[in-house]
């Protein structure tokens, strides 16, 4: 019998085998998911003929009509005064003219894509700092029926946002708060701060409480060793949170739709209504929802460290 040689395997460390799957299943995954995403940006490059066409069309000759036609207002007008204008200035004016149509003015695009990073952005904000005090407060003091409030910030989340939509727009139809961005970031900050007080109380249990207690025999304040202390070592969590309150209030669509029509009106429920000659534009609506994309990528991204440690371990641990 052979000497030295050992067939024993570690449970906890993947084979070779194992590796190629979980990576074939994960690039399998990506791919899947980045598809509608190519299509959308591929359809926002597209003219309108060629993005209704049947069978759809993979190679086409790219087009910024539907970028244009997202940022500005247009008029159709007919070829002998379009010949008394004076040579197109730009990309958009030469594209516009070539379909018999003049630039009038700006679209309301850019606008509400502002009201949706100050709603969102706002309202994520405000969501951390109230959802950060208030986790800190739950896991380190003894606050009467602790468990029974927990489970009361919770339910807020198990109600469909439906159910209260018509309450909420008599409320602030009296407050004067329809259709304000003010209005929209205490509403997303009222729904998002339950989903922050969990999230970032589990981050805040694990950190020992022995470095508070070092830092204020050092002489700190509760205060002090809050910010200098905790708040560092949750940072993982805090920007975990972060990224999930940020995707709800900057994708939220329903009240959206209900409470805002004009001045605070974010990109969701404006998007759709981007219409064309003879319909919908689709390479328009196409192009507004690749670059309603963006903020919210480039900010995942480079948060992407944090994330992944946050999800997966969380904070300091004992």
């Amino acid at each position: 019998m052979s000497r030295g040689i050992s067939h024993a395997h570690s449970i906890v460390e993947p084979g070779p085998l194992s590796r190629r799957i979980a990576a074939a299943v994960v690039v399998v995954y990506a791919l899947v998911a980045m598809v509608p995403l190519a299509w959308i940006f591929l359809t926002s490059i597209k003219t309108p003929p060629d993005s209704i066409s049947y069978p759809p069309k993979v190679v086409f000759k790219p087009s910024l009509e539907g970028y244009c036609n997202l940022f500005t207002t247009r008029s159709r007008q007919t070829q002998d005064y379009i010949d008394t204008l004076p040579p197109p200035s730009g990309t958009c004016e030469r594209i516009t003219r070539e379909r018999n149509m003049v630039v009038v003015g700006p679209s309301n695009y850019a606008p509400r894509f502002v009201n949706s990073l100050v709603i969102a952005f706002g309202s994520t904000a405000l969501s951390i700092l109230l959802g950060t005090t208030a986790a800190y407060a739950f896991s380190r003091f003894k606050v009467p029926l602790r468990d029974d409030l927990m489970f009361f910030i919770l339910s807020t989340r198990m109600m469909p946002p439906i159910a209260v939509a018509i309450p909420i727009f008599l409320m602030y139809r009296e407050l004067g708060l329809s259709d304000t961005r003010l209005g929209m970031i205490l509403l997303y900050t009222a729904v998002n701060v339950s989903l922050a007080v969990w999230l970032l109380k589990g981050f805040i249990d694990e950190i020992p409480r022995e470095y508070e207690e070092a830092a204020m025999v050092d002489g700190y304040t509760r205060l002090q060793a809050f910010f200098r202390v905790v708040l560092p070592q949750a940072a993982t969590g805090i920007v975990a949170t972060a990224i999930f309150c940020l995707i709800f209030a900057w994708n939220e669509y329903a009240f959206a739709v209900l409470l805002t029509s004009g001045e605070a009106q974010t990109a969701p429920p404006f998007i759709p209504t981007i219409i064309g000659e003879g319909g919908q534009d689709w390479p328009a609506v196409a192009a507004g929802t690749t670059l309603f994309l963006v903020p919210i990528l480039v900010f995942t991204v480079l948060l992407r460290k944090q994330l992944l440690r946050g999800i997966t371990f969380g904070a300091v641990r004992k």
